[in-house]
């Protein structure tokens, strides 16, 4: 008979400290290398992000600073008539200083009528900003001038034109700078603009007569009568149709550019503003709208007909000189929001663009 034998069973055994250590810090070690792939891919996420916003808006500033510029000191004519600006004191406001239609204010340069600062759409010192003035393309025709009575008659009553608007009219020969003072019919139901003295408009116009040369002489000189659509202007010859020629009526675009705060990262923020003339109720006055966020700096330059290099905007241009501006170059600098970088700090660009004035290319 064979013996059964009984084996005692072996007691369980854990792991030891030092196994458990180690596994702990293989586990950290795997945990961590996660870790630093997801934060190193939502870095390069958000700098990409952030970059793509930055493209974004640098293209829309481009766009949108590159429409007014094209159009600068422009008018539905020709850049080759004389012009003159019957407004009332046509220097004392900036969006009725035709001067030669584009204005340049270094970064040393404020606004006549606005000091830097830091307040909302205030701007930022040590930054260049530009005044753009021109006829917007979607003129009227004139149908007849009646210059004694400061009365356009236009093909249309669906004209756009309200009591308060500054417009240019001009014909191959001349152009001038005005202010709609009547009537204060409804839209749609007249042709006729006036462009009277005495009206209760602001700054309203100095004299009846359109003629002369120069765009500020004409309040100096009393003003002389033209009429458009005429052949130079001479209504006593104006009866045969060889002794006319096309006038067009349009409002005229006044718009500025700058670098402003725009109240935000605890009042440093900054953005591309652009401030443009607006009519309510037959008063004027600018509103300021922010065209890009992230906009830390501008930079503008002018390349004058014949030189060979941009230069700085000069504060002792003459209106000749200003008429010389053939090209304008733009560096714009953008920051993206947050700490978006690879490297933890937000990212900035500097994108240049250049444009041409339509206006003065030969």
């Amino acid at each position: 008979m064979t013996a059964i034998r009984f084996h005692r069973p072996r007691h369980a055994r854990g792991v030891t400290l030092v196994e458990l250590m180690i596994a702990l810090v293989l586990g950290l070690v795997v945990t961590g290398a996660a870790l630093a792939l997801f934060a190193t891919n939502r870095r390069t996420y958000l700098a990409t992000e952030s970059l793509g916003r930055i493209q974004e808006n640098v293209r829309a500033s481009f766009e949108l600073m590159a429409r007014d510029l094209r159009e600068g000191a422009g008018n539905a004519c020709g850049n080759d008539v004389t012009e003159v600006n019957v407004l009332k004191s046509p220097a004392g406001r900036w969006y009725t200083d035709w001067a030669g239609g584009i204005r340049g204010y270094s970064d040393a340069t404020a606004f006549p009528d606005a000091a830097f600062g830091t307040a909302r759409t205030q701007r930022v010192a040590g930054t260049d900003a530009i005044e753009l003035k021109s006829a917007v393309n979607d003129g009227v025709p004139i149908v007849e001038h009646v210059a004694t009575s400061a009365q356009f008659k236009l093909n249309t009553v669906n004209h756009g034109f309200r009591v308060g608007d500054i417009a240019v009219a001009c014909d191959p020969g001349h152009a001038a700078i005005l202010q709609v003072t009547g009537p204060a019919s409804a839209p749609g139901t007249n042709t006729e603009i006036v462009h009277n003295t005495g009206a209760a408009v602001i700054p309203g116009n100095c004299t009846k007569g359109l003629g002369g040369e120069g765009v500020q002489s004409a309040c100096t000189t009393g003003g002389i009568e033209y009429t458009f659509g005429c052949f130079n202007g001479d209504k006593t010859t104006c009866t045969a149709a060889d002794e006319k020629w096309p006038a067009i009526l349009a409002k005229l675009r006044a718009s500025r550019w700058y670098v402003g705060y725009n109240g935000r990262d605890g009042g440093q923020g900054r953005s591309l503003y652009q401030s443009v003339l607006a009519n309510s109720g037959g008063v004027l006055n600018t509103v300021s709208q922010e065209i890009a966020e992230g906009v830390r700096d501008m930079q503008i330059s002018y390349l004058l007909n014949g030189a060979a290099n941009y230069v700085e905007a000069n504060s002792t241009w003459t209106t000749g000189d200003i008429a010389n501006i053939v090209a304008v170059r733009i560096v714009l600098v953008i920051q993206g929001q947050d700490q978006a970088g690879t490297d933890g700090n937000a990212l900035q660009r500097s994108l240049e663009h250049v444009v041409t004035i339509r206006n003065r290319a030969p």
